[in-house]
């Protein structure tokens, strides 16, 4: 239950919206308190003396009080949802925020699923467990006490026999929250789970139809479904154990109340009034404890959703500044990786063993390897997207590790070989790192990427809305786009990741005369892994790469007469481009 004390003490950043549902609370539970006592009063002092004034007064009385009810509960019902959406707020941004600076080798490990359903389901569990079920148990515990005292004062021997169904009560709710707290947390898991499922099928329903799996789909969903389904019967079943239990000694002790307070009014030391009045705060007993009895599993439930929230939130966060960290203004061009070694997180193999290497100024370095072999990892460990296990990279002769990450990154343009697109205009796109670029900038680099006439020839230009991850667009429209909003930044360093592998060889060789020229312009250092032969034939140096080892580096002609490795690569891509 640490994760809910949490929640409850993030409750004191709005403590005058707590004061306000807790004075409400207070007021409503004095007026019910006192709506018995008119009962009282109107019975014995009006009906049975037969006095019409007080039968009337009490009737005004009651309304008084039935309307100052229906503010108070109004008030409280108000301030406590207040209160419960400013602590959804809080943390669905805490979890936002936190999910925009974990490292990618936290996003390598979670589920999105997960990361969803946490963010939204979990986020409202707790929402709900404060905005009512709080403010339930809170008003319940004092209106037991209050009229716990009443009833004391107005018929002690009654009152006993009333008030042991509270500590029965206790023990059974609390035995029920200590035993299924772990289920509430597995209906989530459950349902991240089938949240997975829907996710994968939403983003690849293509693959599903081409591959006509959808039978095979809706099985998957439905057997997720009724694994969800069982695990919710289970906590009905709990439920069902507990409860009937408290509604069956509550009946008794009320059938026990009427019959020894009706003996005693029989024998004149107990009034009418006062035993209807006692009978209308027997029901103020048995409600609380009904109502904290509902609140129970909405409680687990919320304990569950907490802890997994904060899982989130207090993940660690890998990839930070060092405290003495400088920002990264200029680069000479000279980057050197000095016995560099890499881990990924729970791999049992190296990606990278003793990469060691240093560029010079404008050079334009290729990275080649078969698939698999670290290519990719090399270039993700320059700006930090992961740090090196051992060994060191530095820029001009400085760890990056001693750099800003945020003025190092900004300084490093990447084009990614997965393209990946948001919601909104494609100028929104290509002007994503820099929103306020003016319309001239963003067309040039368009005109760079190659994909300023195609934007032209749309009837809306580059107000052109993108469908959902750019769907409508070819991969290779994607790629350009991607290309154009890289060039856009201020880079100093420029990182090509297979960046024209989804565009023909006449385009590809476009924008590659664009970008060499772009190159010498505003680079200090430029990398490219590549697929195609033109652009490791162009490029000043070529590094070889084969399961995590630099195993020669040189120039097309160098790397052509002295590794055998680099020709079968080379005879291969001659293959396939001849074969296209």
């Amino acid at each position: 239950m640490q994760a809910l004390k949490r929640v409850l003490v993030s409750l004191q950043a709005y403590r005058f919206i707590v004061l306000g549902a807790f004075a409400s609370l207070l007021l409503l539970t004095a007026a019910n308190a006192v709506t018995p006592q008119l009962f009282r009063w109107g019975i014995d002092q009006g009906i049975a003396q037969q006095d019409l004034q007080v039968v009337f007064y009490s009737a005004v009385l009651m309304v008084v009080v039935a309307i100052g009810r229906g503010l108070f509960n109004f008030g409280q019902s108000f301030w406590s949802e207040q209160a419960s959406q400013e602590v959804a707020y809080d943390l669905r941004n805490k979890i936002f925020n936190k999910i925009q600076n974990l490292s990618f080798s936290y996003h390598d490990q979670a589920q999105t699923s997960q990361l969803l359903t946490r963010i939204t389901s979990d986020v409202e569990q707790i929402r709900s467990f404060v905005g009512t079920s709080l403010i339930q148990v809170v008003g319940s515990v004092v209106t037991l006490v209050s009229v716990a005292i009443i009833l004391l004062i107005m018929n002690w021997q009654l009152a006993l026999i009333t008030l042991v169904l509270v500590p029965i009560a206790a023990l059974l709710l609390a035995n029920f929250l200590v035993k299924n707290q772990a289920l509430f947390g597995q209906v989530q898991e459950q349902l991240g789970d089938l949240n997975a499922v829907l996710q994968e099928n939403l983003f690849g329903v293509r693959v599903v139809k081409a591959f006509v799996r959808e039978p095979v789909e809706r099985s998957r969903y439905t057997k997720l479904n009724d694994e969800l389904m069982a695990v919710n019967m289970q906590t009905i079943s709990a439920i069902r154990n507990t409860f009937p239990l408290i509604f069956l000694i509550s009946n008794l002790i009320t059938v026990v109340v009427i019959g020894y307070g009706g003996a005693q009014v029989i024998g004149g030391t107990f009034t009418i009034g006062e035993l209807v009045a006692f009978n209308s705060y027997l029901l103020f007993i048995l409600q609380p404890i009904l109502l904290i009895g509902f609140a129970a599993p909405v409680i687990a439930q919320a304990a569950a959703s907490a802890e997994r929230v904060y899982e989130v939130v207090d993940a660690q966060i890998e990839i930070r500044d060092r405290p003495d960290a400088v920002p990264f203004e200029k680069c000479g061009g000279r980057i050197a990786f000095e016995n560099v070694h890499f881990r990924y997180p729970g791999a049992s193999t190296e990606a990278l063993k003793g990469i060691s290497f240093e560029t010079k100024p404008k050079e334009l370095i290729a990275i080649l390897g078969m698939t698999g072999s670290g290519k990719s990892t090399i270039i993700n460990l320059l700006p930090r997207f992961y740090d090196v296990t051992e060994g060191a990279i530095r820029i001009d002769g400085r760890d990056v590790r001693d750099v800003q990450l945020e003025s190092l990154r900004s300084r490093i343009g990447i084009v990614f070989q997965e393209t990946t697109l948001f919601s909104g205009t494609l100028r929104d796109n290509i002007a994503y790192a820099v929103p306020d670029a003016p319309i001239e900038q963003v067309i040039e680099v368009a005109k760079t990427a190659q994909i300023h006439d195609f934007i032209s020839s749309l009837p809306d230009g580059y107000n052109t809305i993108v469908g959902e991850r750019g769907v409508g667009l070819s991969g290779g429209q994607k790629q350009r786009i991607a290309i154009a909003r890289t060039l856009l930044t201020d880079y100093k360093i420029l990182i090509l990741d297979d960046s024209t592998s989804a565009v023909d060889a006449k385009t590809a060789a476009e924008i590659q005369d664009a970008l060499d020229h772009l190159m010498q312009q505003h680079t200090c250092t430029s990398f490219v892994i590549a697929q195609r032969i033109t652009t490791v034939r162009n490029a000043d140096r070529i590094l070889l790469i084969d399961k995590g080892q630099l195993v020669a580096q040189g120039t097309h002609e160098e790397l052509m007469r002295r590794s055998p490795l680099y020709g079968s690569i080379l005879e291969s891509q001659v293959k396939k481009h001849s074969l296209v």
